[in-house]
């Protein structure tokens, strides 16, 4: 199953969104409703988030990678309850004229292989995106 992948533009700055990708704060306001991150490279992340059917959904993992207002990688622990536990995520910000230009990549991990599971994650990422550019898309 190919990778998820997802782009969008915000207008805002790199920075803006920076802070909406890696601290608990900004990742409470758009993608989870309880948040720990270490916001470092080698730093633990865990997500909480109830998914449509009510349930809690936990996904844990560690920064693969950090570069400051320009890449985060998060490689998920292949047990617990996240769909897609087990694969790697990389957001990588960019600035684009007036506006910040963010990509996603989610890929490996036995569960992105499954059709339904792959789709159900890419809808919501899509979901995901369109709230947290709402949220900080300037007027």
């Amino acid at each position: 199953m190919p990778a998820i992948r997802r782009h969008i533009h915000i207008a805002t700055s790199p920075r803006a969104v920076w802070n909406a990708l890696t601290t608990a704060e900004g990742l409470g306001r758009w993608l989870a409703d309880e948040v720990r991150i270490e916001p470092r490279q080698g730093g633990r992340v865990v997500l909480t988030r109830k998914n449509a059917e009510g349930e809690t959904i936990e996904a844990r993992g560690l920064i693969h990678k950090w570069r400051p207002i320009s890449h985060f990688e998060i490689a998920f622990e292949r047990l617990g309850s996240y769909p897609g536990r087990g694969s790697h995520l990389a957001f990588q910000l960019t600035q684009d004229g007036g506006e910040a230009r963010l990509s996603l990549q989610q890929s490996g991990g036995e569960a992105l292989d499954d059709a339904d599971t792959h789709k159900r994650l890419d809808d919501q990422w899509r979901a995901d995106f369109a709230r947290l550019q709402a949220l900080l898309d300037a007027p």
